[in-house]
């Protein structure tokens, strides 16, 4: 009986890895699997993957995520060759030793921190809790403006992290004060009347970046045309949004699950426009990070930024 059993599981390896090489011989060289989490900060990657050709030079495989640890983790790891990320996630990482190489930004401004109606000032956030995706991230360095511009710090208040989706009915069950997060989850706060804005991006911090198109370092080095020809398109594809932003709601549709009301109206915040990371935004980002005790070793512009993937 054990000899049955023994045979039987052997013969599933077997299985199991000819299906393996099936795949990996039967995939398209062409391919490049990026990660994303469902928001309009990913819309370059959504409208990259709607204009290729079948006789294109890349195609993208999008790899949907449900949380920043959980993308990290699969791009860390090199389960996925890139990523659009938090771009403070990424320089972290590469602090830490891991090998992400950053291509470009995905996105300028974009955000909002949304609050309470009675929440009229930075002050009423005293004592209250606010939600953050990430304590590594864009939103968290513009609550810091915020509070610092009021003479306040995150002592004053109780700041949480939260996945996008939950914030929107967190705030309007009171569980929240208020939240800062990528779009369309504050837009949908403000269209159901259950918060409005306390402060905007652009006011906080101008031209602030969030999320970068970033790549495993073994991916860039093992395959340097491949995601060369990746970060082109995604270019490609961000000036297409900047030059045709009707088109930029009916995309997102596509893979967002919200009403096109709230669509339409997220794009109000956001810029698609000159995407490179310039090494003074990446010195600004660098100084605002330390600041606030999010990293201690910067990784140098060259270190983080490599040049060979941008066209």
């Amino acid at each position: 009986m054990r000899r049955l059993v023994l045979a039987a599981f052997i013969l599933i390896l077997c299985a199991a890895a000819f299906v393996g090489f099936r795949s990996a011989e039967e995939r398209d060289p062409r391919t490049v699997r990026i990660a994303y989490l469902p928001t309009t900060h990913a819309l370059p990657l959504i409208a990259q993957q709607e204009r290729e050709t079948a006789d294109g030079p890349v195609r993208v495989e999008l790899i949907r995520y449900g949380s920043w640890p959980e993308l990290m983790d699969a791009l860390n790891t090199g389960r996925v060759d890139g990523a659009s990320v938090l771009i403070e996630l990424a320089v972290k990482a590469r602090e830490q030793g891991i090998d992400v190489r950053a291509a470009t930004l995905g996105h300028r401004d974009g955000n909002i921190i949304v609050a309470l109606p009675t929440v009229q000032s930075a002050e009423d956030l005293r004592g209250k809790v606010f939600a953050i995706p990430h304590k590594q991230s864009t939103h968290k360095l513009l609550l810091d403006e915020l509070l610092t511009r009021s003479g306040m710090t995150e002592a004053d208040l109780t700041v949480v992290e939260m996945t996008p989706p939950e914030m929107p009915a967190a705030l309007a069950q009171g569980q929240i004060a208020g939240y800062c997060v990528a779009e369309p989850f504050g837009t949908q706060a403000l269209l159901l009347g259950t918060g409005h804005i306390l402060a905007r991006s652009d006011e906080l911090w101008e031209d602030s970046p969030c999320c970068a198109l970033v790549f495993h370092g073994d991916f860039a080095e093992e395959h340097t045309e491949l995601a060369r020809a990746a970060v082109r398109a995604y270019l490609d594809a961000s000036e297409h949004l900047t030059e045709h932003p009707e088109e930029q709601a009916k995309i997102a549709g596509h893979f967002l699950k919200t009403q096109p009301d709230v669509l339409a109206a997220s794009f109000d915040y956001i810029s698609y426009e000159s995407p490179i990371l310039s090494r003074a935004a990446y010195d600004d980002l660098a100084y605002r990070m330390r600041a606030e005790g999010l990293i201690a070793r910067i990784p140098s512009y060259e270190e983080f930024v490599d040049q060979r993937l941008l066209p």
